[in-house]
């Protein structure tokens, strides 16, 4: 009996041990992903790509700014206080009437001792303007004439290039519902704009503001340094991507199907001809031109590098620390660094020592790509792309991030949580052209509104090169 139990013995340690190994397997594989849902439920805008609004009350500065600054308004800062103007269109005389003595002082002249103005909007109502088509007799020979009307009078009664412009601006510059329009002229002149007037009026500042279009990817072209980005939107219930390339003094946005290369390679895209600084994200399809020098965001970066750190990886940490370091001796982005070849070799550093602290590649199946975490898969990037991370650094008019496209993108996501969705593709074409327009207009510091105005009167709007600063 002993010794056929001792037989068994044997057999039953195997598969305990066995037991214990495929037990282990599955508590590693437990700790991973609670690991991984803990993580992603500590994410918000400092560690991933999510929005600042997503943050609530939690929001705070993505990068540092310069210290020692006093508050309010820096040097170079554009006031918006009220000003007095020259001619006040009009004026009212706060004269004395009597005298302590009882005499009328209302027929005495008086001189002007203080001067105040008050800004203020007239009762709005629409301004009708009748054009009366009148038929001559010449006196002479007896023929007879008929005046013509304007080219823009072209019905009995419609709305002027005035009120085109500002429903135009309503619905695609402050993103409002076409209701909402509607609305807001019926409170302020008592008329209910029709909608299909509305529609009309983006289909006229689309079609009047290709050639503007034209001239603004002419010099977005030519520009040394130029941001490419891109956002998922919903046109007819579909996934489109809007796309981006920007400047300090220009915007240009196209809507396509597609995120990619086959977007990038359309004829909308200005990329293939492009052969400046492009500043992006790391998405691949980018770095597939040659013919321009890469730049990546340093934002999106030092959010990927808090997020591994959180992880327990010194060398992310560490690496986060170089970037924001390069990013304050590079005067915040405006200058180059002192020692390049120093910040470079610290780089490659931190790159071979985070090779031995991130785990390598497994490959659970024969197929496929081996897995990767997150850390090695931000590692390679970093290594691959290292002088479009370090181009900030080395090269004065690169900035750090790529917030310029960001901030470019930021209206159409404002437009899609008011609306939901664009209902044609047609209509989100018409939102990109007009919104471009609309950017480039007060990049260059031009009046929106007059400028949209005379789109409508058919004036060409011929766009100046700024400079950027």
């Amino acid at each position: 009996m002993i010794k056929k139990n001792m037989e068994i013995l044997p057999n039953d340690i195997g598969a305990l041990q066995a037991l214990v190994r495929q037990l282990l397997a599955e508590n590693a594989a437990l700790k991973a992903k609670i690991a991984e849902l803990k993580a992603r439920l500590q994410t918000d805008s400092h560690n991933s790509h999510k929005p600042p609004s997503s943050d609530g009350l939690r929001k705070r500065p993505a990068l540092p700014k310069p210290r020692g600054r006093k508050q309010g308004g820096q040097p170079g800062h554009r006031g918006k206080t009220l000003k007095m103007v020259r001619h006040p269109d009009k004026t009212i005389l706060c004269k004395p009437e009597v005298c302590s003595c009882g005499v009328s002082l209302q027929d005495t002249p008086g001189t002007v001792i203080e001067r105040r103005q008050v800004f203020d909007l007239p009762e709005p109502k629409l301004d009708v303007t009748e054009y009366q088509r009148l038929r001559c007799q010449c006196p002479a020979c007896g023929m007879t004439h008929a005046g013509v009307f304007p080219s823009y009078v072209k019905a009995p009664t419609q709305y002027g290039a005035g009120v085109l412009a500002f429903a135009s601006l309503l619905n695609t510059g402050y993103m409002m519902p076409f209701k909402k329009v509607q609305g807001l002229f019926a409170d302020l002149f008592g008329y209910a704009v029709n909608e299909g007037t509305l529609v009309s009026a983006n289909t006229i500042a689309y079609d009047a503001l290709a050639p503007s279009e034209a001239i603004m990817k002419t010099q977005l072209r030519t520009a040394p340094v130029c941001h490419f980005d891109e956002t998922g939107i919903r046109v007819e219930g579909k996934l489109h991507w809007q796309h981006v390339v920007s400047s300090p003094s220009a915007t240009y946005l196209f809507v396509h199907a597609k995120r990619g290369m086959l977007a990038l390679n359309s004829p909308d895209s200005l990329l293939p001809a492009y052969h400046g600084w492009a500043v992006h994200d790391c998405w691949a399809s980018y770095f597939g031109y040659a013919s321009c020098r890469h730049a990546l965001c340093g934002a999106h970066l030092l959010r990927e590098l808090t997020a591994v750190a959180e992880q327990g990886s010194p060398w992310a940490s560490q690496m986060h620390t170089l970037l924001l370091t390069l990013y304050r001796h590079s005067a915040f982005g405006t200058t180059t660094v002192s020692y390049p070849q120093r910040w470079s070799q610290l780089y490659d550093t931190l790159c071979h020592r985070a090779q031995r602290e991130e785990p390598p590649p497994t490959r659970g199946h024969r197929r496929g790509k081996a897995t990767r975490t997150k850390g090695r898969n931000l590692l390679e990037r970093l290594m691959k792309h290292k002088q479009a991370v370090l181009a900030f650094a080395m090269y004065a008019e690169v900035p750090f991030t790529n917030n310029q496209a960001e901030r470019d993108l930021r209206p159409v996501k404002v437009k899609q949580k008011i609306s939901g969705c664009f209902r044609t593709l047609v209509g989100a074409q018409h939102y990109a052209r007009i919104s471009s327009f609309l950017s480039t207009a007060r990049k260059q510091h031009r009046h929106v509104f007059k400028e949209l105005r005379r789109v409508f009167l058919g004036d060409s709007f011929l766009i100046q090169a700024v400079s950027a600063k």
